[in-house]
């Protein structure tokens, strides 16, 4: 299943290493919004936890053919 793009920048920003309370800041949600968003993007990607998620989507999205 396909990230929406808010799902998308979210998880980027999570790479980044921003907690949920600076995401929710910068995005002008809040922190819990964000821990909502991620919790529906492992579901989402199938991943055990948030950094399960990131190297999922960057394999998924930049990984080896």
């Amino acid at each position: 299943m396909e990230l929406s793009s808010r799902e998308a920048e979210i998880i980027i920003l999570v790479a980044i290493g921003f907690s949920d309370k600076e995401i929710g800041y910068k995005l002008k949600i809040s922190a819990r919004t964000v821990q909502t968003h991620v919790t529906r993007i492992c579901l989402k990607l199938k991943a055990r936890n948030r950094t399960h998620a990131v190297t999922k989507f960057i394999l998924k999205s930049y990984g080896t053919k």
